[in-house]
């Protein structure tokens, strides 16, 4: 395990790290996820083993610090994982990352070019004010206090299903609920005028059970390659873990449709 500080207090946002030759693969995680449950099981396939891979907990989240007096927006989160990138000398690398971990990859990209070569985002948050019936509307509709110690993170633990509540338990309650909230108000210009300006390599995964992408046209348009993956939704990489690993690896698997 490795880490590194990414504020004025001295927190520590920490990874695990395999080795192997560059250009490095980063995996982030989304909202109340951690890296390695969503992806080292992607990261040990055989189309993808050999390159230096690392698995990030963003600020709040599995194994990092989750300090009471941070912001947790996405451009907060953004800098904490470029300090990963800083303090692990990585330089562009090929970013994988699920939903809000896409909203923070896609800033990161934005803001520091140099560390990002490659961008492939799983249903990543591009909008702000998504709808209701999306995670990060549901923790973000509490006030924090509620949330934090009026039942709120009890109820929405009772309520995501298990697979999610697995991870979600190892979130910070005040972490998590400020990060839905920064994800909830998104940033300027958006996630998705972002994605559009960048010019290196990106690809935006979208499940099919998940419906048509929004805006997927001009999305498209700007060179971003979209793919809708087949007996998919929203967690691509365990609906469908050939499709994700071969779009990984740089490969259309049969059944996609760009």
């Amino acid at each position: 395990m490795r880490e590194a500080r990414f504020d004025t207090r001295g927190s520590r946002v920490r990874w695990t790290e395999v080795d192997g030759v560059d250009p490095a693969r980063v995996y982030v995680h989304g909202l109340g996820a951690t890296s390695t449950v969503y992806h080292a099981h992607i990261a040990a396939r055989p189309e993808l083993v050999g390159r230096r891979s690392l698995f990030v907990d963003l600020p709040g989240h599995g194994i990092s610090d989750r300090p009471a007096d941070f912001g947790y927006t996405l451009e907060e989160h953004a800098a904490a994982l470029a300090a990963v990138l800083d303090e692990a000398r990585v330089a562009g690398a090929e970013v994988i990352a699920h939903s809000m971990g896409g909203s923070v990859a896609i800033v990161l990209a934005h803001r520091r070019p140099d560390l990002v070569s490659r961008l492939v985002l799983a249903e990543a948050n591009l909008d702000p004010n998504p709808p209701l019936t999306a995670g990060s509307s549901g923790i973000a509709a509490y006030e924090e206090e509620d949330f934090v110690v009026g039942g709120g993170y009890a109820r929405v633990l009772d309520e995501v299903g298990p697979t999610w509540a697995a991870t979600m338990r190892l979130a910070d309650p005040r972490g998590l609920h400020r990060s839905a909230v920064g994800l909830i108000a998104g940033t300027r210009p958006t996630m998705r005028r972002m994605l559009m300006a960048l010019t290196m390599d990106r690809v935006y995964l979208q499940g099919a059970w998940s419906g048509v992408l929004p805006g997927r046209d001009a999305l498209t348009a700007s060179g971003v390659r979209v793919v809708t993956v087949p007996e998919a939704g929203h967690n691509v990489m365990f609906d469908n873990a050939d499709a994700f690993a071969a779009e990984v690896a740089g490969r259309t698997p049969p059944g996609a449709t760009p």
